[in-house]
């Protein structure tokens, strides 16, 4: 039998492990405040707020967010409504070309029942991250925040997030980014919450640049 544990437990879990083996990471943690990392359980919404967000600021990826919103009944961005807009529908709302047809796609492979997201809370990460690269316009990265933004998974370590490397070049005080080897070796001493770390060093990179705003993209700073 699995028991599930709150992710309030989880988080404060990780906070105290996190600050009792790692003397860098507790000053961060004292330094970024409570963890405020609460998943989002919609993964379609999250899959397509992801896909939108690629390589765009953070205001281009609210505004069409919003467009799409505006777009679908009830603003409510689900399979069955995605479904019913064309590439027409989507690019006026602002979408690429290539953003659009990787919409569609995703779209058509959950709309379609290729692509079962009500069951990727039942498979290991490495199953989940299996199952959406499939798509269109996902990549490990992309999987790996849907893992820890919208699944809660503690143990996630997106080594190839440049937020993250930044943020732990400032923490550690190295004087040059750090390797994917040189991240995973440091990740290995933050299991099992290496999702939980990877959020301060995200909130370390923030102070370091001054944001202050809300977070409302999740592939944002």
């Amino acid at each position: 039998m699995t028991i599930l544990i709150p992710w309030t437990d989880v988080v404060d879990t990780a906070v105290a492990h996190l600050s009792s083996i790692d003397p860098v990471m507790a000053s961060a943690i004292a330094r970024v405040g409570p963890c405020t990392l609460a998943p989002n359980p919609n993964v379609f919404e999250t899959l397509v707020d992801a896909i939108i967000s690629q390589q765009i600021s953070v205001k281009a990826a609210d505004a069409i967010m919003a467009r799409l919103r505006r777009a679908v009944p009830g603003g409510l961005i689900t399979p069955e409504a995605l479904v019913q807009l064309d590439a027409d529908a989507l690019r006026a709302a602002g979408l690429s070309p290539q953003k659009t047809r990787y919409i569609l796609d995703l779209t058509g492979r959950v709309a379609g029942g290729e692509l079962e997201l009500e069951h990727l809370s039942e498979l290991d990460d490495e199953a989940v991250i299996k199952e959406l690269i499939a798509v269109k316009g996902i990549g490990r990265w992309t999987a790996e925040m849907i893992l820890l933004f919208s699944l809660g998974r503690p143990d996630v370590l997106p080594v190839d997030d440049l937020g993250f490397q930044e943020g732990v070049r400032e923490a550690y005080g190295l004087e040059s980014r750090p390797t994917r080897k040189e991240l995973l070796e440091r990740g290995e001493a933050w299991r099992p919450y290496r999702s939980i770390a990877t959020w301060y060093m995200w909130g370390i990179r923030r102070l370091s640049l001054r944001i202050e705003r809300e977070r409302t993209r999740i592939v944002s700073l």
